[in-house]
């Protein structure tokens, strides 16, 4: 059989129809930016304590005592989830006209009875005001964006099989139209339970889409332009939109707006059915809102950061070898984690700035995983192949959000434990094959001839080699040898 590149060859490496094939592809990744991180801000947690009923006869300084001072780190803060007995506060304020003359510690504490009232300085609404996700309920916010990396779970496993058996373009639009319709219905949600059932499904088509516009570029775009599709034309869009993120976020201060807003941009793509012809980190990126500074600003330098990185992703993989590449990115973004620790309080701007460092090594190292997954894999299995490596890093995702909430116990414990999956995973990486300069395989049988490292003990010492061969029962047939 031909080789596939081989075959199209007459077609050229980058004419009008690669040029048209490219951007139209790349675009339709840009609403994964925006919406498959939207929760940083619709579900942030505004300043927030017990509500005092204001039909209560109390003077402004007794209604301030009401709230008991709790100590949080450094800081002495009003109470997010208790407040002093209200029948009680009654009686001392007709007793005690001035406050600071009765020692409140005296006073039984009792829970927020009455609700909560939020911060407006940031937010107009966010599903954790609409549903009170506060105090016993505080769990909620991070199941929230769980259940939506659970739908990408699922829709990484599902899409693969799907786009293999019915068509990469089907597949990609039906996904679309998925992530697109359920975006709009969460503004709809009647409580946090439909909300959550709605998220799950958009992210089961967020990241379907993603990985059928991924393998559909991969497949009809020639070999020069392939790498570049997949490290740059597939990522970059991802970061703008990432990026645009914090300026609606910025303007549209309510969770329904904003939400509305962004899922209305999916409905822009529609036209590309016509246009297309039939011949796929989150702990970072979730972690916005803790970090010192301005939300907005934090949102957009994360996003921004990620320009560089998919530019380097696409320097590596045209250059150097992928497991070298991917395993550096990923021991770069996991030190990185490390030594946020043992930044002083007192420069938060630096530790910043190693969470951008970490957020650019493991934003290469995603952008690298994608083509070098693709390579991997023969034609005939390659969407599903994908889909599958991508949804077992969903696993991953689905923990991403309680992983930062541990911070609310430890500082510094969310970046320690990625820290160390992170240089796990660049030590793990090292035992793939090698594909650089290898043909995309078109077969089964190709895809088995991919260079292996292998060591193996000789009667003179342990030589370790590439090899390539393929695989029969128990016996592997050397057809190449290699020694390093």
């Amino acid at each position: 059989m031909r080789d596939y590149d081989e075959i199209i060859a007459f077609l050229g490496e980058w004419g009008p129809f690669q040029k048209i094939v490219f951007c139209l592809l790349s675009l339709s990744v840009l609403p994964n930016g925006f919406c498959g991180l939207s929760i940083v801000f619709v579900g942030d947690i505004p300043e927030h304590r017990c509500l005092v009923p204001g039909n209560l006869n109390l003077s402004e300084a007794w209604r301030n005592r009401t709230i008991p001072l709790v100590q949080e780190g450094d800081k002495l803060q009003y109470s997010k989830c208790r407040r002093y007995r209200v029948d009680v506060i009654m009686n001392l304020s007709e007793t005690f006209p001035d406050p600071d003359s009765f020692n409140m510690s005296e006073v039984e504490q009792e829970p927020c009875l009455d609700g909560w009232e939020y911060s407006k300085d940031q937010y107009i609404s966010t599903i954790v005001t609409e549903w009170d996700l506060v105090c016993n309920n505080d769990w909620k916010g991070p199941f929230v964006a769980s259940v939506f990396f659970v739908g990408v779970l699922v829709g990484s496993f599902i899409s693969g099989q799907l786009s293999d058996r019915f068509g990469r373009k089907a597949i990609m639009f039906g996904t679309m139209a998925v992530q697109t319709v359920f975006s709009v219905l969460q503004v709809f949600s009647p409580n946090w339970e439909i909300f959550c059932i709605l998220n799950f499904l958009v992210g089961l088509g967020q990241i379907s889409n993603m990985v059928a516009a991924f393998v559909l570029g991969s497949e009809l775009l020639g070999k020069s332009v392939r790498v570049l599709y997949g490290s740059l034309g597939i990522c970059i869009p991802y970061a703008l939109g990432y990026m645009m993120l914090p300026l609606l976020a910025y303007f549209l201060r309510s969770w329904k707006m904003l939400l509305f807003a962004l899922s209305l941009a999916g409905l822009l793509y529609v036209p590309l059915w016509w246009m297309i012809l039939t011949t796929e980190y989150f702990g970072l990126s979730l972690n916005t809102a803790n970090l010192h500074g301005d939300d907005y600003l934090n949102c957009f330098f994360a996003g921004a950061v990620e320009v560089p990185a998919y530019v380097a992703a696409w320097l590596f993989l045209w250059k150097f070898p992928r497991r070298l590449s991917l395993s550096g990115s990923l021991f770069l973004g996991g030190l990185a984690l490390f030594f946020i620790q043992l930044i002083p309080s007192n420069l938060s701007v630096l530790g910043t700035v190693l969470v951008m460092i970490g957020k650019f090594g493991t934003t290469c190292a995603f952008s690298i995983v994608y083509v070098y997954t693709a390579e991997l894999y023969a034609t005939p299995i390659r969407n599903m192949g994908v889909g599958v490596s991508s949804m077992a890093s969903r696993l991953g995702s689905i923990t991403s959000p309680y992983i930062f909430y541990l911070g609310v116990h430890h500082e510094f414990l969310p970046y320690n434990l990625m820290g160390i999956f992170t240089i796990l995973s660049a030590i793990l990486v090292l035992f793939l094959p090698e594909t650089l300069n290898a043909p995309l395989p078109d077969t089964l049988g190709q895809m088995q001839k991919i260079k292996w490292f292998k060591c193996r003990n000789t009667p003179r010492n342990n030589d370790c080699f590439y090899q390539t061969g393929t695989f029969e029962e128990n016996n592997m047939v050397v057809s190449k040898k290699e020694d390093i």
